[in-house]
């Protein structure tokens, strides 16, 4: 696939040595979730350990949906390997305060019992705490809560000031600087929608599931042994209408070819009303269900696959945020637990990320039709379905193409960022990673979710006792060795200053609850 520059100024400029000198102030973050598991393999009924601080306030241990639910969050950093570090430190920490629990090793859950037995996540009593609870009350009524226990790991990536300023500067563009800079992640976010197809394909590792998690729901999976299901040539079944997808949501289109539009759109599903969450209620005996009977009832509840971010002040919605302020930084939202890792990802994972998002960044992004929009999402369907399949044909402008042809092709247009990001950080790890992958595109055999079914049936046990062993072996390597005293100090001291926090916030109620809510809204 030929590079298509934005500009012959834009094509001078990525074949020069200025715009690899730019690219080392990358910051990059990892969120990544983790569901705590009792010793039986069954999602723990305990509270959020006391140990790992308030989870409404800590910078970086709380909860995503569920009690049990760890989400960890690395402070952002320029520095290539300090996501994966600090996701190390965090997980050791975690593993020494768990009582007789250990941490799930994979993005699907196991040994799952009713509905209701899954523990929405609780912070506390001030309004800020209250609608993080009833929010995810809400998601459990529209959706179940049994796709809340779903684990994945969450990319965030922010190009360096001065690849702005560069590019700004070229563009000659009569938009303020951060309207440039909106526009331009836009753009790289429509490439990341056309071609993310690629990140399952390589990283998917759910292509099997414990029966347990259907609850007998209509599906065409076949049975691996007893107790696991499976597809044959499937990814990442955790990105399937069988995960995160759902089809509530298929009918809400949110544009991406600009940020207004996208804001607009999200901004539209968050204050019109829906039939049936209007039969589910919002109060009832004085307690709400939900925080709105609206489609969405806030943007998090939209399942994208990359998100425009912005760090806002506390308290503002998100799309007032990224009005107010414009793109700050890229979420990528569409990777699966890397079971054979123990902290759930490895950095070749994020060296290849990188050039990703940078060869998104580069390429031409014209803004994406209905027709193409319809492409991409039956090209990303196919792939988490059945992406192995080596007679696997994706779309692209109404044609059919093979899969592995249209992988080498993207590879091959890939070069030039992995070239620039080794010059950027005298390195060549980026083009390693590239050269890594592309390999797999050429030998599916080769990639995550073949190497999960391969262990699966090695051990002819199935999913649970696969995922089971795993999670134990990588409990056992964190909790024989210990963090420095200087890094169990910093962990300690951040959860006795989160609980702080969380008091303060609970001890200042200026507002009621639906004075608070009317105010988020407005």
């Amino acid at each position: 696939m030929t590079i298509r520059f934005f500009s012959e100024q834009e094509a001078d400029y990525w074949n020069s040595a200025k715009s690899a000198e730019s690219l080392n102030g990358i910051h990059r973050g990892i969120e990544k979730e983790s569901l705590r598991v009792d010793l039986n393999g069954h999602i723990a009924q305990t509270s959020h350990p006391r140990a790992l601080g308030s989870a409404l306030t800590h910078k970086y241990i709380t909860t995503d949906y569920s009690e049990a639910l760890l989400e960890f969050i690395t402070p952002a950093s320029d520095e290539l390997d300090a996501p994966i570090n600090w996701l190390k430190k965090i997980h050791q920490f975690t593993y020494h305060n768990l009582d007789n629990e250990i941490l799930w090793a994979t993005s699907m859950p196991c040994v799952m019992g009713e509905d209701s037995g899954i523990p929405i996540a609780q912070y506390g009593t001030s309004n800020s705490g209250r609608m993080k609870t009833i929010y995810r009350e809400g998601l459990g009524k529209r959706y179940g809560r049994f796709m809340q226990t779903i684990a994945g790991v969450h990319y965030n990536f922010s190009f360096s000031e001065a690849t702005w300023k560069n590019l700004y500067e070229l563009s000659n563009s009569e938009q303020s600087k951060q309207d440039f800079i909106s526009e331009r992640y836009m753009g790289a976010i429509r490439n990341f929608n056309r071609y993310c197809w690629l990140i399952p394909y390589l990283f998917g590792a759910s292509p099997a599931l414990c029966e347990s998690f259907l609850k007998n729901r209509p599906n065409r999976l076949k049975t691996l042994v007893p107790g696991t299901k499976f597809e044959e040539y499937a990814t990442s079944l955790r990105m399937s209408d069988l995960g995160y997808q759902n089809n509530v949501q298929s009918q809400l289109k949110v544009c991406i070819n600009s940020l207004d539009q996208y804001i607009k759109d999200l901004e539209y599903a968050i204050s019109t009303p829906d039939p049936f969450y209007q039969s589910l209620g919002v109060i009832e005996n004085g307690e709400y269900l939900q925080l709105n009977a609206n489609i969405l009832q806030i943007e998090n509840e939209f399942y994208s696959k990359i998100r425009p971010k912005r760090n806002g002040q506390s308290g503002e919605r998100p799309t007032k945020s990224l009005r107010n302020h414009g793109v700050e930084y890229l979420e990528v939202r569409t990777l699966d637990i890397n079971p054979f890792s123990d902290v759930g990802i490895e950095q070749n994972q994020l060296d290849f990320l990188d050039v990703f998002l940078l060869s998104c960044l580069i390429h031409h992004s014209p803004c994406i039709t209905e027709r193409e929009m319809a492409e991409n999402k039956k090209n990303f369907e196919r792939v988490v379905k059945g992406g192995r399949d080596p007679q696997m044909y994706l779309w692209r402008n109404n044609k059919q193409i093979l899969l592995k042809d249209c992988g080498s092709q993207l590879f091959d247009s890939f070069a030039l960022a992995a070239s620039l990001l080794d010059k950027g950080y005298q390195t060549s790890r980026f083009s390693n990673a590239l050269a890594q992958f592309k390999d797999w595109v050429i030998h599916p055999d080769k990639t995550l979710s073949a190497q999960v079914l391969k262990s699966i049936k090695e051990n002819n046990k199935g999913f649970y006792t696969d995922a089971f062993n795993r999670s134990k072996n990588f409990y056992e390597k964190a909790v024989s060795s210990n963090l420095s005293s200087q890094e169990q100090l910093l962990f300690e001291s951040e959860a006795n200053l989160s609980f702080e926090k969380q008091t303060a916030m609970e001890q200042d109620q200026s507002k009621t609850f639906a004075e608070f809510l009317t105010a988020y809204y407005s």
